[in-house]
């Protein structure tokens, strides 16, 4: 059920934004300790790219898939599997390249990218998509065809700037949360190691709160 308002119009996705099927899978055997990251479904997390977990292609091998990199603004959009999970790329993953399980949506208006991640994200869009889906449990995929059909409701540009702004600021404050987590989460690994190993005293402010409690 689409509950938005009526006098926003109601267009297919296609027909406001180019819409491009992935490219390579990369092999295990092709992939570098460095090069070009190219993104897989895993590393779309929060609406975002994560380059924690994005395996990397020989420069001279990804020259010859221009077509698949991917600049500031676009969205991906996961074809297999959890169809329907998205990301906007931002300038840090400009030049980068998307695999054949993504869908890329590029606007034909830049301005409109913030707001469309948002609708893509959102539940009515999601629920759209799945319905549509094709396949089996775990298995699910979705056509560059039913991306590209889709219907989107349009508020006036300056609302759709208002509605994108909001939420790409709460999208950045959970990426830094994020980033956070992850950073502590190194710290306490590389930590116990040192402890384990007993190449690091156990601080005694350590040591008596860790024995409070205890009998």
């Amino acid at each position: 059920m689409d509950d938005s308002p009526r006098e926003w119009p109601r267009v297919a996705l296609g027909e406001i934004c180019d819409i491009q099927a992935g490219g390579p899978t990369v092999r295990r055997d092709e992939q570098t300790r460095a090069g070009i990251p190219v993104v897989r479904p895993g590393d779309l997390r929060h609406r975002r790219i994560s380059a924690h977990s994005v395996v990397y292609l020989d420069p001279e091998k990804a020259g010859e898939l221009r077509k698949f990199r991917i600049a500031p603004g676009d969205i991906l959009v996961t074809r297999t599997g959890t169809v329907g999970r998205v990301a906007l790329v931002t300038e840090e993953e400009s030049g980068w390249l998307y695999n054949t399980h993504l869908l890329r949506v590029r606007a034909h208006d830049p301005a409109q990218a913030p707001y469309l991640l948002a609708f893509l994200s959102g539940r009515r869009a999601a629920d759209w998509l799945e319905r549509r889906a094709a396949g089996t449990t775990g298995m699910r995929s979705i056509t560059l065809r039913t991306l590209h059909d889709l219907p989107v409701s349009l508020p006036p540009l300056d609302r759709q700037r208002e509605i994108g702004g909001a939420l790409e600021a709460i999208d950045d404050k959970i990426r830094a949360h994020e980033e956070i987590v992850r950073v502590t989460a190194d710290l306490r690994e590389s930590l116990a190691e040192l402890l384990l190993t007993d190449r690091l005293p156990v601080p005694p402010a350590a040591a008596e709160a860790g024995g409070t409690g205890r009998t």
